[in-house]
């Protein structure tokens, strides 16, 4: 057991882009089996593979592309780059992330109107994202690494 925990970063180093489809679906379907478990309903197994498939195929690998994009646009760590990166991944990223999550999700429960959930949850889900980061950045600046980490987990948990 030591060993695999020791030979894992050094697979992320060496393979970062599948690392991070691996861990961005295994991440997604436990916020997804864990929201289940809080509602108090029955485990509903369809439905996270459903998750772990649009983890896969989409998010994953979206965020991938899109974080490093943002990384050769905007590089550094100075506050205020960071804050910008925030702002462009929130009003850039977080709409389409969004975006493909309803319509994703809606095409693969086999929904006969695919834009419904988009068009009925997107605008409320996309306001409590924006207001975590509002409040977050309000409150201290050491706390913009968690609003990352929290509005991942808001587009993808609700």
């Amino acid at each position: 057991m030591a060993g695999w925990w020791r030979a894992l970063p050094r697979a992320a180093q060496r393979y970062p882009w599948p690392t991070n489809v691996l861990l961005y679906a295994g991440l997604f379907s436990a916020g997804d089996a864990l929201q289940q478990r809080l509602r108090g309903g029955p485990a509903d197994w369809r439905q996270t593979r459903r998750v772990a498939t649009l983890a896969v195929t989409f998010h994953a690998n979206f965020n991938y592309v899109w974080l490093r994009l943002l990384e050769r646009a905007l590089p550094g760590r100075a506050p205020r780059v960071v804050l910008t990166k925030v702002l462009c991944d929130q009003l850039f990223g977080g709409p389409i992330a969004l975006s493909a999550f309803y319509v994703g999700m809606s095409i693969l429960q086999e929904k006969d109107d695919v834009l419904l959930d988009l068009k009925q949850k997107f605008w409320n889900t996309y306001k409590w994202g924006l207001a975590v980061l509002l409040q977050l950045v309000s409150d201290s600046w050491a706390q913009v690494i968690l609003l990352l980490a929290g509005t991942t987990a808001v587009h993808h948990c609700t």
